[in-house]
């Protein structure tokens, strides 16, 4: 192992002293309401077998005193037959126990785990742009287990150790009060290493999961085609192996301690017990000789003693494990306080198809609209630090877009160029509603699409992103991704009119075939038809393109044209331009430059106009370097270093 990689056993107090915030029991109880009818069940059983355990010492007391002392087989018998039954019942009472506790258990994991996985969905764009995919993931799983833990394991432990815990004292005073106070002497020495314990497994506790966390992220960052491929290409095998078996190393090392902590009170509580248990022989024995105790109930307490450290034994680690759980708790409670900031507002209404009235896709509209990234304090993320990467708060200067104006004719063919980092991105991100404008207002058809429901503003608006992803599926699952009532003649004409059906007839499993991590299987440019064809199957009547010609071959570009332009017919569509080819056509075209409209027109009249459109044009088609209009290289955004989110 590299000497250089070394993770310090020495546990991270800004994480591991972070306390439960208040209210979290609370917050946990009304997800126990929904099972009321087994938490009933599994009280009572486990009141049952509380009962059982303290019955049994008591009939082998009798058994002593009332049959073999005295001689009388018939009860020896017959308490010998209670017992068998005893045995019999406490088996039906531990397998419903465990019945009623799996279900009630399994069932709570499903509902948190629903819950957290929607209420991650509707988070903005923003927080996945800043979020670390494996502490997510942590947080999905591993704290979801841990809080079911909590519900179910402690609900019955702890209501079987109160109630054993008092039966036995009650037998125990009934047999002898002067043992039973001997026996009650040592139990405040569990007081203060509980509390101290209790504190320290508490902190490794919350430690062990940020840890899982990173190590989560990393294997989530290094096990998929993308990061395998740069790993090759740039990475070091051997300083990667070294630094995760470092961190591997220190979850080892946590975990050692944890479970050295965790053994410390059952260990004191073992040698209290075989002491005590020694004075009950030597005290009980010697009431025994004076005849002031029977040999049956000396029996009986001895056994009755092991059946009180136990429970107590067991409250010390209820009251661990309960600290434990609240943990797990409050790390998913932190996920499903996250607000989000795109959501429905009260009374929105349904956006309609057709916003003109004229049987025609409604126009696209901005107004004045002006838009900054949010900081991490307005998504949430500040109180995340195990799953929120840094993020720098945003001043007033640093505005993406500035006072941009324009409409989108309906049913016509808008397109958008400029420099890389002028804000097409960004205004392409706010038709479908995954920002807000800062300012301003973004209509669609007439209304403010901060009016009208998500779901049907994302029914009427289509996107092809610039990067296509593909799920880890079939081309069949992906495709219905966009519409699962499809027919399978409605699948094959959307990937005709994508110019891919022809690729997919050649495979062996056809439409069946598995596009592999985020559809590495298939090439830049047949994800980005395969994106057409999801597209082209939903059929909004506003369509955005972030530069989806840019992974094509010329070929392909030539044949693409007409299938987008007949797919486009009749829809409103802003197109991102990365060849200046793809738009002359186009009914407008916006040059974008530092957040703002410079220029707009047809492709002759800005030509005419001379102005940045007509440079970014020359310098592709008259001589000069093919270069994009999208490239940095073709001319500098000019906006001030530091004023724009990276790669918008």
């Amino acid at each position: 192992m590299m000497m250089g990689v070394k993770v310090p056993l020495r546990l991270d107090d800004s994480i591991t002293r972070q306390k439960v915030r208040r209210g979290t029991v609370r917050r946990i109880l009304p997800y126990a309401k929904n099972y009321r009818g087994l938490l009933g069940l599994l009280l009572l059983v486990t009141a049952l077998d509380a009962g059982i355990t303290v019955a049994n010492p008591l009939v082998l007391a009798m058994v002593v005193d009332r049959g073999i002392v005295p001689r009388r087989l018939g009860v020896l018998i017959a308490l010998s037959l209670l017992i068998a039954g005893l045995a019999l019942v406490d088996a039906a009472a531990n397998y419903l126990q465990a019945w009623s506790a799996a279900r009630i258990g399994q069932g709570l994991v499903l509902n948190l785990r629903a819950q957290v996985f929607s209420h991650v969905q509707q988070q903005p764009l923003a927080f996945f742009t800043r979020s670390q995919t494996g502490s997510l993931v942590s947080r999905l799983n591993g704290d979801v287990i841990g809080a079911q833990q909590a519900v179910t394991s402690l609900l019955s432990q702890t209501l079987s150790v109160i109630l054993t815990l008092s039966l036995v004292l009650a037998a125990m005073f009934a047999l002898s009060w002067q043992i039973t106070l001997a026996a009650l002497v040592v139990i405040p020495f569990f007081v203060v290493p509980t509390k101290m314990v209790g504190r320290r497994v508490q902190r490794l506790a919350r430690e062990l999961m940020g840890l899982d966390a990173e190590l989560g992220t990393m294997m989530n960052e290094r096990f998929n085609v993308a990061g395998a491929m740069l790993a090759k290409i740039y990475g070091r095998p051997e300083e990667e192996t070294d630094l995760f078996t470092a961190k591997a190393g220190r979850v080892r090392d946590i975990a050692v301690m944890a479970n050295v902590y965790g053994r410390i009170l059952p260990v004191i509580v073992g040698l209290l017990a075989a002491l005590v248990t020694a004075l009950i022989y030597g005290l009980g024995g010697s009431f025994v000789i004076d005849g002031s105790l029977g040999i049956g109930s000396l029996v009986a307490l001895a056994l009755l003693i092991t059946r009180l450290y136990g429970p107590i034994n067991a409250l010390t680690n209820v009251q661990v494990n309960f600290l434990t759980a609240l943990v797990s708790f409050d790390r998913v409670f932190e996920v499903l306080d996250l607000k989000p900031l795109i959501a429905d507002a009260s009374g929105a209404m349904p956006l309609p198809v057709s916003g003109n009235g004229n049987g025609l896709a409604p126009p696209v509209e901005f107004e004045r609209v002006c838009f900054r990234y949010p900081a991490a304090s307005e998504i949430s993320l500040a109180s995340l630090e195990s799953i929120a990467l840094p993020m720098r708060e945003s001043t007033d200067n640093e505005w993406v877009l500035r006072d941009v104006s324009f409409v989108a004719p309906a049913g016509k063919l808008t397109a958008l160029v400029g420099p890389s980092g002028a804000g097409k991105t960004t205004i392409t991100h706010l038709v479908p509603r995954l920002y807000d404008p800062g300012a301003g207002a973004v209509r669609i058809g007439g209304q403010d699409i901060r009016d009208v429901t998500l779901q049907s503003l994302r029914s009427t608006v289509g996107v092809v992103p610039q990067d296509a992803h593909l799920f880890h599926d079939t081309i069949r699952a992906n495709l219905l991704y966009a519409r699962p009532g499809a027919t399978e003649a409605e699948l094959r004409e959307a990937c005709e009119a994508a110019m891919i059906w022809d690729l997919l007839c050649s495979l062996p499993d056809g439409l069946d075939t598995v596009a592999g991590d985020r559809g590495y299987r298939f090439s830049g440019g047949e994800k980005q038809r395969l994106a057409l064809a999801r597209l082209l199957l939903k059929a909004p009547p506003v369509v955005v393109l972030d530069e989806a010609t840019a992974h094509l071959d010329s070929e392909s570009e030539v044949t693409i044209q007409q299938a987008l332009k007949t797919a486009l017919s009749g829809r409103t569509s802003l197109v991102i331009a990365h060849r200046l080819s793809t738009i002359r056509e186009a009914d407008q075209i916006l040059v974008i430059d530092a957040g703002v409209v410079t220029e707009r027109g047809t492709h002759d009249e800005l030509l005419a106009a001379d102005g940045l459109y007509a440079e970014l044009y020359r310098t592709q088609f008259a001589g000069g370097p093919a270069r994009s209009a999208g490239e940095n290289d073709m001319k500098p955004a000019r906006v001030a270093p530091g004023t724009r989110s990276p790669g918008h």
